[in-house]
């Protein structure tokens, strides 16, 4: 085969792949299996040394762009209205994933041998290219803090929805739409988020595709403006685009070098779960308030994957996507300021 037909064949097997995994695991009845299916899959291929292709990193702002306007159909006036007076819960939450996130570092540098910068950088809840950015700049290893960073995410999408599942049993529950679709409508909503996107892209704000788009989304439903949702197609395939991206990203070679990182990581991360999940159970118990809620509001994912999730579950996506976002703008914004600071007082 030539290189310009293998440049041609590859992607199209390598996303006709994912879907099979997606096709099963929804077979199966498993939870998020458009996501999860594509990553689990993709992933084997990768750390089997069947391509290289560099899956291309704008397919993840698509389905960012996808997930995150579906998502902000959800923040009705009266939703919002709920998030309000639920704020010190969702700082406080904020908070307590800080020091979890603090405590799983701790133990990741002591299990893996690595310093308390570039532990730091590889526990705390960001994207895993704003990780790097950030140890690129402090002359830190980007290797290990990006596997680090992409096994949390990739890890939290998987066993989460599958704790759930595991506890409350293997119902048949899954996203519904807001309403019936409208081609017409649905462009309206896809043009209103991608020219928010821009406009925070523009502006330098953290994670601009999925709350730029939320926002223009979000904006319209609280205004008693309710954009048509996307079919369900569209949805299902920003998934598939979400996953392979993830999966692609568990390179051999990456595997291969990580040596004792790999046991470390997978421990940290674990241990950075069950932390938020046991601080998320015991206020759900003290508030009365619904536990699969807070769990997932709790849970150390990523913003996009775990609004996924809640809308999947059938959870409350704006109380969920709001934890995750109120925890960006508290934590996100200090991360290089934090580890330029603990890189100084270690290098003394």
């Amino acid at each position: 085969m030539t290189m310009r037909a293998r440049q041609a064949v590859e992607p199209l097997a390598i996303y006709l792949w994912a879907i099979l995994g997606g096709a099963l695991l929804s077979r199966m009845g498993a939870p998020l299996p458009w996501m999860i299916g594509p990553l689990i899959f993709t992933a084997i291929l990768y750390l089997a040394g069947f391509t290289r292709f560099e899956v291309p990193v704008r397919t993840r702002p698509v389905g960012q762009i996808i997930v995150a306007a579906q998502v902000g159909l959800a923040f009705s006036p009266a939703a919002l209205a709920v998030l309000v007076s639920l704020a010190p819960l969702l700082v406080g939450m904020a908070l307590a994933t800080w020091l979890c996130a603090a405590v799983a570092a701790m133990a990741l540098a002591r299990m893996s041998g690595m310093g308390g910068v570039p532990a730091l950088l590889s526990t705390i809840p960001t994207s895993p290219v704003e990780a790097a950015v950030i140890a690129e700049r402090l002359r830190q290893a980007v290797g290990p803090i990006i596997f680090a960073q992409t096994l949390r995410i990739a890890a939290i999408v998987v066993v989460v929805p599958l704790a759930i599942y595991a506890y409350e049993g293997w119902p048949d529950r899954g996203p519904g739409i807001v309403g019936p679709f409208d081609p017409v409508g649905s462009v309206i909503l896809l043009a209103v988020a991608v020219a928010v996107a821009l406009i925070f892209r523009r502006l330098g704000i953290s994670n601009p595709f999925f709350l730029g788009a939320l926002a223009g989304s979000a904006g319209l439903t609280a205004a008693g403006i309710t954009p048509a949702p996307f079919a369900p197609v569209v949805l299902g395939a920003a998934q598939v685009l979400l996953g392979t991206w993830l999966g692609s990203s568990f390179r051999r070679s990456l595997f291969a070098s990580a040596g004792r990182m790999i046991g470390a990581s997978i421990v940290s991360t674990l241990l950075f779960v069950a932390l938020t999940t046991i601080v998320a159970f015991v206020l759900a118990r003290i508030l009365g308030l619904n536990w699969e809620n807070l769990v997932l509001g709790a849970a150390p994912g990523g913003v996009t994957e775990m609004a996924l999730t809640a809308k999947y579950l059938g959870l409350d996506v704006a109380l969920i996507t709001a934890f995750h976002i109120v925890r960006i703008f508290l934590i996100v914004p200090f991360i290089p300021g934090i580890a330029t600071a603990l890189n100084r007082r270690i290098g003394r």
